[in-house]
């Protein structure tokens, strides 16, 4: 059975989606079959692999408001074991047309339970906000990864975020747990940065992950290419982070990767999706 896993932070601007989109690709460069949901109307995760929906295409928005089987809106990436169900714009009025439909805040998780068992990890792409897409992304998730910016409003919606969490937890997932905290856009040579870091180690030691997203062109520039970073450039500095990150994601899940696979390896697989 697979984990659902949702990336989430009420601020936005913390780097969510980019995690979504490198933490799932990297998982299946290391063969980890990944089904990243993009579950925000500006479709980012969407686009940030190279898809764009058109009217023709179905989305998330189909499996929550007319209950389409999620087969039938997955699309395959050019990262092989990396699958996607995309958004688009329609997404914007699913939070009203959710509030009359029964079972509102389980419609995602209905959809996802038909799937979950076709991969290792289900990895959710969630909204900057509080609403019945979110909340329906919460329940739905067997954990939730935050990542934090590295300045200090970052951390007031951290703790934001436990509320709602806790709020989801009381009512509609009891099992909910937090994956984690990524602390990413790390900039060492900013005294802000630093602080951040020291204070987020020094309080929430036990969920922070040693491996820190650090401020990276390439991985700026991956989007517009409708690339993950560790496609668009093997040897940056974002690729070896997200890379490492997906290690640490995987010995925390207690997953023995066959012969911990060499960078020269990962290097010549990624060599030749670009060939």
């Amino acid at each position: 059975m697979g984990k659902i896993v949702a990336i989430a932070n009420q601020k936005g601007g913390v780097g969510k989606t980019t995690t979504a989109i490198n933490l799932a690709a990297a998982l299946a460069i290391l063969e980890k079959k990944v089904l990243l949901i993009d579950s925000d109307p500006q479709a980012n995760a969407s686009s940030g692999l190279g898809f764009r929906a058109t009217a023709e295409d179905y989305t998330i928005y189909d499996c929550l408001i007319n209950g389409d089987h999620p087969k039938d809106t997955i699309v395959e990436t050019d990262v092989p074991f990396l699958s996607l169900i995309p958004s688009s714009i329609d997404l914007v009025g699913a939070e009203i047309e959710l509030v009359s439909v029964e079972n509102r805040e389980f419609q995602m998780s209905i959809a996802l339970e038909k799937v979950r068992d076709d991969y290792d990890y289900i990895i959710i792409d969630c909204l900057p906000s509080l609403g019945l897409i979110t909340v329906n992304a919460l329940t739905a998730a067997d954990s939730v990864l935050v990542p934090i910016q590295c300045e200090i409003f970052s951390l007031e919606g951290y703790s934001k975020l436990r509320s709602t969490i806790g709020m989801v937890q009381s009512s509609l997932n009891e099992d909910l747990e937090i994956e984690g905290i990524v602390l990413s856009m790390y900039d060492k040579r900013l005294k802000m940065a630093n602080l951040v870091v020291s204070e987020v180690n020094e309080n929430l030691s036990e969920l922070v992950y040693d491996t820190i997203i650090h401020r990276n062109s390439k991985i700026g520039e991956a989007p517009s290419m409708g690339m993950p970073v560790i496609t668009y450039d093997i040897s940056s500095t974002g690729a070896s982070n997200y890379l490492n990150l997906a290690y640490e994601f995987l010995k925390r899940n207690e997953e023995k990767l066959s012969s911990r696979q060499s960078a020269k390896r990962i290097k010549q697989r990624v060599k030749n999706l670009n060939s």
